[in-house]
């Protein structure tokens, strides 16, 4: 993996069939309602089909319920260990592509071994959330990351 700046995003990898804003599904799993609210919001603006959940088990029963295209998972959800269910996942539903967000850049870079295919902090999420699902659901053809900090 590259070094990105903390403010940037880190999309580890993406090779799954393209899909359009008005086709693609995501999942906003986060437990603060205010956050979770704005992120729905904001997918919905953006022309994505959102739903949300404000637990780890609600997320799973909601996963169970319909297929996303796009799971949006805080690290710090409660309910659920985070990691467990990164791997349940990518084991279960590995056509999902989970985005991660978490205030700890040591949780969002070990996401990576776990399955999550991008990683937001989440200072920058807001700002950053849907460029970064246009980049996992291939809507944004321009778009390309940060360049990393030269090393020394």
């Amino acid at each position: 993996m590259i070094e990105i700046p903390i403010c940037t995003i880190l999309v580890y990898r993406v090779a799954q069939p393209k899909m359009t804003s008005s086709t693609a599904k995501i999942l906003v799993a986060n437990n603060e309602p205010q956050l979770r609210k704005l992120f729905v919001k904001k997918l919905k603006s953006a022309g994505y089909a959102a739903t949300e959940a404000g637990s780890g088990r609600k997320t799973l029963d909601v996963l169970l319920s319909a297929r996303f295209d796009v799971l949006v998972l805080d690290l710090d959800i409660p309910g659920v260990d985070s990691f467990d269910m990164l791997k349940a996942i990518r084991s279960d539903m590995p056509h999902l592509r989970v985005l991660v967000i978490s205030a700890k850049r040591e949780l969002l870079e070990a996401a990576e071994w776990f399955g999550a295919v991008a990683a937001i902090d989440k200072v920058s999420a807001p700002d950053r959330l849907v460029m970064t699902v246009r980049l996992l659901v291939g809507d944004s053809p321009g778009a390309r990351l940060c360049e990393p900090r030269p090393s020394g």
